[in-house]
């Protein structure tokens, strides 16, 4: 074999091992909101810690690429994930037709219903359109919860929040009647010191053209290769038993949902 011949294969094989180095240490950049726990919030120390957070970190291992993530605020996340800042949202949000008209999303990844909670001596009875009336309820801005009260409580006063933390602080303090978030959600904060104000009314049955089928994975339009491989990933952490462990760190019930 001659010398030039040598060389060649010899680059050859360097820029193959190169590229395969280089699929091994693909980044995936993931935004999620941080101020909704139990999915996802940030720790005193800056960590990002919850459902969402677990998920994600379970899908990437099986994706066999490295993720990273950034905290954005929920009012900005689907224009901040067009904009390049990262690859993916990772945050329950919700799939709607509204959302899909600026994002792809994946299948769901959970599905559990909304609820409104009130204070342990209020005289709400029940989370229809007649009990609430009258009454002032908290919900935070841009989500479905927001859609679901705006379209259901005509006879209620709804009041926008940025996040999940400041409505339950006006609940706590008596400057709401109600609450309307995710069933998770409500009954982990009112299993905390903070929430002992407050109790559960009961759940609500969704809307499906405004809560979707559940919450999925957003990327950018377009990039259905992502999608898929997280379509791919999901299936295979419900099989393996991975999704299940995460699960019961933070439930007593599978919030997968039923299979659709």
């Amino acid at each position: 074999m001659s010398t030039a011949l040598r060389i060649a294969l010899a680059a050859s094989a360097a820029l193959l091992t190169l590229g395969v180095a280089q699929a091994q240490e693909k980044t995936l950049r993931i935004g999620t909101e941080g101020a909704y726990p139990p999915f996802n919030n940030l720790t005193a120390d800056g960590q990002l810690v919850g459902f969402d957070i677990d998920i994600a970190k379970a899908l990437c291992d099986e994706m066999k690429v490295k993720c990273t993530f950034v905290a954005q605020d929920w009012d900005g996340i689907i224009p901040a994930l067009q904009a390049g800042k990262f690859d993916a949202i990772v945050a329950s949000m919700s799939i709607t037709p509204e959302r899909a008209e600026k994002v792809d999303f994946t299948n769901k990844y959970y599905n559990t219903p909304p609820a409104i909670a009130a204070p342990k001596d209020s005289d709400i009875k029940g989370v229809t359109k007649e009990d609430l009336a009258g009454k002032t309820i908290g919900v935070q801005a841009s989500t479905t919860h927001f859609n679901y009260s705006t379209k259901a409580y005509t006879d209620s006063t709804i009041k926008p929040y940025p996040t999940a933390q400041e409505y339950q602080l006006d609940l706590a303090n008596g400057r709401v009647d109600a609450v309307n978030d995710d069933i998770t959600v409500l009954e982990g904060w009112l299993a905390t010191p903070d929430g002992a104000c407050c109790k559960l009314i009961g759940a609500i049955t969704p809307d499906i053209e405004i809560h979707g089928p559940g919450a999925g994975i957003a990327v950018r339009k377009g990039d259905t290769e992502l999608v898929n491989q997280f379509n791919k990933a999901i299936d295979a952490i419900r099989a393996n038993g991975k999704y299940k462990e995460i699960n019961d760190k933070y439930f007593k019930y599978d919030v997968y949902g039923g299979e659709s």
